[in-house]
């Protein structure tokens, strides 16, 4: 898989460890930054990696903020993205085999290297198991659809 990743400057040592863990998985990985010590507003990257794997340059994302909160939200306005805030393993294989998300994000000050590492791995390792989740994907992708 084609895997881009990418943060706020809180989140730079976390993403730059599940890059790795993604490249050790035998993924492509493009790093979008920032370096450490550059500043940028997580809204910037969230949309950049929502609208690339939206396009389909990337089979997934990842993105990393101080919470995962802030970035998944910017992330999520970009039709076709599906992007999940994950703190735990659980919770990263169920938004792959359910929701069949896209993009997922941690928070730098929520998870650790190891724990962060470990979900990224479950993440990417884990399958969309279709059936009458797809129904229900196609639901929240007709959502994006309709106006207010």
């Amino acid at each position: 898989m084609r895997i881009v990743v990418a943060s706020d400057h809180a989140g730079v040592e976390l993403r730059k460890e599940i890059a790795a863990e993604a490249a050790e998985l035998g993924h492509e990985v493009v790093d979008l930054g920032p370096e450490p010590g550059e500043a940028i507003d997580y809204p910037v990257n969230g949309e950049r990696v929502g609208r690339l794997v939206a396009a389909g340059q990337f089979d997934r994302g990842l993105l990393v903020c101080g919470t995962g909160v802030g970035i998944s939200i910017a992330a999520n306005k970009v039709p076709g993205i599906r992007a999940v805030v994950c703190s735990e393993p659980y919770s990263a294989v169920m938004s792959r085999a359910h929701n069949d998300a896209n993009v997922l994000a941690m928070g730098a000050r929520v998870v650790g290297i190891g724990l962060g590492r470990q979900i990224t791995r479950e993440w990417l390792t884990t399958e969309f198991e279709g059936g009458r989740h797809a129904r229900r994907v196609e639901l929240i992708t007709a959502i994006e659809g309709s106006s207010s």
